[in-house]
């Protein structure tokens, strides 16, 4: 490919609205463009990445078993209506209608599709285990779009489903794939990719692994112990709280505290510690509004996600009106009145001497104990697991909170597509089963970026080899000179005849334009043929990377550069 016949254009500045560096190289470097919010065209560069990193994932599947297929982005929305997605699923979900009026959906992952193509085939246990895979464009309806390809609308996603006629199967599978994971982020780059335990979500099942890339632009938080190396999604990780008791209850006591509404100033009026109160938090059910009343320690947040789960359906922050029988500000679990949903978080179990809001207008409590004052409450976890927190699996207070970016997740769906969508096999006993599932996912163009946040600098990305957009960018610095023409020109035939991936900027460009987009391109070695290396019988070869730059003879040009790109 010669650079000049490229299309898309490459530039200096840095694009106002790309707020993370992948984002703003790709742009710049005439990777993509912007179609529309959490949309964008790829261009020759971005599609050759993204075709290498899907031929790694073809491998590393095939490897395991899996064989490829391919489901519709379109589908009925019958098939979402048997395993209930259809109405448990919010905006997320593009529904829309045929021109007969057929309701139909746009595919955001492919579960139900999975199961209708395979439930005539694996009527017998004779037929398992098996798995399936595709490469497939998806739309996801997200409500915040960001960072480019990092969290979009539209995108490529690699997607497996296996099927297995025990737990004990799928765990033993799930394994596999979990090793071929770490395969694949490996050949692609980045092999300091980390597994963590995840929340399932609108997935359903009980056990999920996220892979993130640690970055401190991640739109994820992940817990991690310093002293065990447990690892969890902060919307999964479970918090642990030691709250001190005092010995001494002191008296429930009406505190006078006018224009007082948040913890913050109710502890600065009473001089005590966020740890030392009892706040709500209050939320209301998408479907009818109904209000819920969660109370937690002062000086902890709530993980929604928990809360969600728990409760089993969607919910939104509360507007508290007049009617609502709750006086804002003021709420607190003692001689609370009214038909809510009240919930406790654990790390309010057993605690005593609290403040709390008094169910009245201007007044709070102080001496809330728990065991004497809201003696049937339940306790569960609800909280956001913080820095420095305990950890839930050597107890030790060694939690840090770090970012990162999920590049891909596995889980195990159990019986839960299966059974509401009435796949079942006949046993080798002869009894009806239904067929147990895993699910496991890659996001092509976000890793795509990720691969970028992670290797770069301040010029351009740092591609690596096995993912290179080309393996050899080759510059004619002063193409109007008949000898550099005339070499540079014979080199680049007789390396791409012998397979190497080669881009040749041959333009009329100053030299510091050709390094810039070289720069900007990312291509692992870089050959500079010149009217001053010529005339030293050389070529100069440097990698992106600035690892090392050498002469070479030009006599040996062709051997030794596809010996440094077979070696690098």
């Amino acid at each position: 490919m010669k650079l000049e016949k490229l299309v898309g254009d490459r530039f200096k500045e840095r694009p106002a609205d790309c707020v993370v560096n992948s984002h703003a190289l790709m742009v710049r470097g005439g990777y993509m463009k912007y179609v529309a919010n959490g949309i964008y065209s790829s261009y020759t560069p971005l599609k050759r990445i993204t075709r290498k990193i899907e031929v790694i994932m073809r491998e590393e599947m095939d490897a395991i078993d899996g064989q490829e297929v391919q489901f519709p982005v379109v589908m009925p929305a019958s098939l979402w209506q048997e395993s209930g997605r259809y109405e448990s699923i919010g905006k997320e979900l593009l529904r829309f209608a045929d021109r007969g009026g057929s309701p139909l959906v746009l595919g955001m992952t492919h579960e139900e599709a999975a199961v209708q193509l395979v439930r005539e085939y694996g009527q017998s246990y004779l037929k398992y285990p098996f798995m399936i895979y595709q490469i497939q464009t998806k739309f996801r309806d997200e409500a915040r779009t960001r960072a480019g390809l990092i969290r979009v609308r539209e995108f490529t996603m690699k997607d497996a489903y296996s099927f297995h006629t025990s737990q004990e199967d799928l765990e033993a599978y799930y394994d596999r794939c979990y090793k071929a994971y770490e395969r694949i982020y490996k050949r692609v780059g980045v092999p300091d990719v980390i597994s963590v335990a995840s929340d399932s979500g609108m997935m359903g099942g009980s056990i999920s692994h996220e892979f993130m890339l640690l970055t401190p632009i991640g739109e994820d938080s992940i817990a991690i112990c310093g002293e065990c190396g447990y690892r969890a999604n902060m919307e999964a990780a479970e918090t642990i709280v030691r709250s001190a008791r005092d010995e001494i209850s002191d008296e429930l006591s009406l505190v006078h505290t006018p224009d007082i509404h948040t913890i913050e100033d109710i502890c600065h009026f009473l001089e005590t510690g966020k740890e030392r109160s009892c706040k709500a938090v209050v939320y209301q059910r998408n479907s009818d509004d109904r209000y819920i009343v969660l109370f937690i320690r002062g000086d902890l947040e709530v993980n929604e996600t928990k809360l969600t789960n728990y409760l089993g359906y969607e919910i939104h922050p509360a507007v508290i009106t007049e009617e609502s029988g709750l006086t804002a500000g003021y709420i607190g679990p003692y001689n609370l009145k009214g038909d809510f949903t009240v919930l406790f978080d654990r790390s309010l179990e057993g605690a005593n001497n609290l403040s709390c809001g008094a169910n009245i207008c201007e007044y709070h409590y102080t001496g809330l104990d728990m065991k004497r004052d809201a003696g049937s409450a339940e306790y569960h976890d609800f909280a956001k697991i913080t820095e420095g927190g305990i950890c839930p699996h050597c107890g030790k207070a060694a939690i840090k909170i770090s970012r990162g970016i999920e590049v891909g997740n596995i889980f195990q769906l159990g019986t839960k597509y299966t059974k509401a969508m009435d796949m079942t096999y006949v046993a080798k006993d002869g009894s009806m089963q239904y067929p147990v599932m895993g699910c496991y996912g890659i996001g092509v163009g976000r890793l795509a970026a990720a691969v970028c946040e992670a290797h770069h600098d301040e010029f351009g990305p740092i591609w690596p080899k096995e993912i290179a957009p080309w393996q050899i960018h080759l510059c004619a610095v002063r193409p109007d000179h008949e000898e550099v023409r005339e070499y540079a020109d014979r080199l680049y035939e007789e390396l791409q005849s012998r397979g190497v991936e080669v881009i040749y900027d041959d333009r009329q460009v100053s030299a510091g334009i050709m390094f810039s987009d070289a720069d900007l391109l990312g291509v692992p070695l870089r050959v500079i043929v010149s009217p001053r290396n010529l005339k030293q019988n050389i070529l100069e070869v440097a990698s992106r990377d600035k690892s090392f730059s050498e002469k070479i003879a030009m006599e040996h040009a062709v051997e030794t550069l596809l010996q440094l790109v077979n070696d690098r």
